[in-house]
């Protein structure tokens, strides 16, 4: 399918001319019939050489531009539309304004009304107006008003443009810009809108705002489907939705693939930065949300809209002056994610910045660290790099690097008797984004475990060493009695002393405030291994010439460490002591 809007002046018959191509009403209102006027978008469709063409009329009058932007909008191809009669007129001006600034670059001039006049003069007015926009140099064909001379050609013609259309993607993320959101009863909620990439399916789920939203239904042409990929008009019936939920400038996503931003950096064609008014109305896809205009440098300027937008790099929109009824300016999106430009100075650097843009780099040099699917969801080129689920800016990398060994070593320096430096402190004081990234930074010997990071060479303060020395001593002649509470105090040995300790391999723990010389496990399981037979936790205990105060964990450890198996009757039995996997 190919989905074409119509545009031009009120009363040159864009919707007279729907109807004869289509045989369709376009107007779906009473009043726009009774009263001969377009208000609201209309929508009708045809086949022609065998491809489904779908129209998007849009009211001429200038009362309805935005119901005109609304549906001109999301659409890639018009049909612009100048009488023989009138020729050239406003609306014929600030319709073409809004293509130009929307970036459409396919279409046809159909010059209506060729039996009241000659229509020469009109195209020739039209053509001129026309190639000097982003449509370039486009086809014309005169239609009689009346006669229905000229039909055949113009179908010929569209024929040609619907060819001539670059094809979607129909892999690519979903975003549906509202046209028109109603309910329907015993379905519910139903909006439209023009598919112009993706694939929509029964069941996706998809997001509406903060919404997780289900879809029940489709329907493309009058037809009911089980997928439609675009482009193509599609009207879709959502699920659990209520009607005052959705409305005209809302968008259906792909869930997680899109940033919604109510702040974005831009360059504008047309009017200069300064010139324009400060609150302005911007257009994008169907939305219309008022916006402020900070100008940047002489093309560039940043927009803060009042409602957030689910936007990408290298969309394009407009800005309106309702007041004036004129377009000053069409925008390209150039960041979605922009930096703040709270300090003196900082829009004109900003505007420095962007007259060169880098697309990925920019981003990435600014904030170090780029989750590998925002560069997707920004509409930015990957850069940088890769780091699982991460993009590192390699000189904001290297400094990290450079500076890590420092911070640990002054942490250390505070702390001389913690195990290590705990991996989030570290994080926070390089400023890392995500624990993750930790082990990128690490060098010169740093290592982390345990969710520590320790430096080489790292020791125990003077004081634990003594205390050390003493347990050293008392372990030399009975490795498997513990030292109690008050005698590890009287040692200076608190827990997070022991936990040092523990960490650089000179004790070993087997419960809370029990400590054995740092091979214990391994001569427990040998010593017990010896015995030849199961045993009791009393038989162990004699064994090792212990107290049942460190025999019973120590037990459950070489249990957990695979050395020893807990029988039915209550001994154990050693089934690992020639596994070093059990060496503490």
């Amino acid at each position: 399918m190919r989905v074409i809007a119509t545009a031009g002046h009120v009363d040159h018959g864009k919707s007279t001319l729907i109807r004869r191509l289509t045989g369709m009403e376009p107007d779906r209102w009473a009043e726009e019939r009774r009263r001969g006027l377009t208000l609201d978008l209309g929508f009708a469709w045809t086949r022609l050489a065998g491809e489904q063409l779908a129209f998007v009329d849009v009211p001429g009058h200038r009362r309805f531009v935005p119901n005109m932007l609304a549906g001109i909008g999301p659409v890639p191809a018009v049909l612009f539309v100048v009488a023989a009669d009138e020729g050239w007129m406003p609306q014929s001006a600030e319709h073409l304004a809004a293509l130009d600034a929307f970036g459409v670059r396919h279409g046809l001039l159909v010059v209506t009304k060729a039996d009241r006049a000659d229509p020469a003069a009109a195209t020739t007015a039209a053509s001129r107006e026309i190639a000097q926009t982003s449509l370039g140099q486009v086809p014309a064909v005169a239609v009689g008003g009346t006669t229905g001379a000229g039909l055949d050609q113009l179908r010929t013609r569209l024929a040609g443009l619907a060819a001539g259309l670059p094809p979607p993607d129909p892999g690519a993320d979903v975003r549906l810009w509202i046209d028109r959101a109603f309910t329907i009863k015993g379905a519910g909620t139903v909006v439209t809108g023009t598919l112009g990439a993706g694939t929509l399916r029964v069941g996706d789920e998809l997001t509406l705002g903060e919404t997780h939203v289900r879809v029940r239904g489709l329907q493309s042409l009058g037809e009911a489907h089980e997928s439609v990929s675009a482009v193509a008009r599609v009207a879709v019936n959502l699920r659990g939705v209520a009607r005052d939920a959705a409305e005209r400038g809302d968008a259906l996503l792909t869930p997680g693939a899109w940033r919604t931003t109510a702040e974005l950096d831009v360059r504008l064609r047309g009017t200069p930065a300064a010139e324009l008014h400060r609150h302005l109305v911007a257009h994008l896809g169907s939305a219309a949300v008022p916006a402020r205009v900070r100008p940047l440098g002489l093309d560039t300027a940043r927009l803060l809209l009042a409602t957030p937008l689910p936007l990408r790099v290298g969309d394009r929109g407009l800005l309106r002056d309702p007041g004036e009824h004129r377009i000053p300016a069409g925008f390209d999106v150039l960041d979605v994610r922009p930096p703040p430009l709270a300090r003196r100075g900082a829009a004109r650097a900003r505007g420095t910045e962007l007259a060169a843009p880098e697309p990925g780099w920019d981003l990435l040099r600014r904030e170090g660290f780029v989750r590998h699917d925002d560069f997707h969801a920004l509409g930015l080129p990957e850069a940088g790099e890769r780091l699982g689920g991460w993009h590192a800016d390699p000189a904001h990398l290297a400094r990290l690097r450079e500076e890590a060994p420092r911070v640990v070593v002054g942490w250390t320096r505070e702390h001389p008797n913690a195990a290590g430096m705990p991996v989030d402190v570290l994080r926070q004081r390089l400023g890392l984004p995500a624990a993750e990234l930790v082990q990128a930074i690490l060098a010169d010997g740093l290592a982390a475990s345990g969710g520590l990071v320790r430096s080489p060479g790292a020791a125990l303060s003077a004081d634990v060493e003594r205390a050390l020395a003493v347990l050293e001593k008392r372990f030399a002649g009975h490795p498997f009695q513990a030292p109690e509470a008050d005698e590890l105090r009287e040692l200076g040995l608190g827990t997070r002393e022991l936990a040092a300790a523990v960490r650089l391999g000179r004790l070993s723990a087997v419960a809370d405030g029990v400590v054995l010389c740092p091979d214990a496990p391994r001569r427990a399981g040998e010593a017990l291994a010896a015995l030849g037979k199961p045993f009791t936790v009393s038989e162990a205990r004699r064994a090792l010439d212990s107290t049942r105060r460190v025999m019973i964990p120590l037990l459950e450890h070489l249990d957990a460490l695979g050395v020893t198996e807990r029988q039915a009757d209550g001994t154990r039995r050693v089934v690992g002591a020639a596994n070093p996997a059990y060496d503490d």
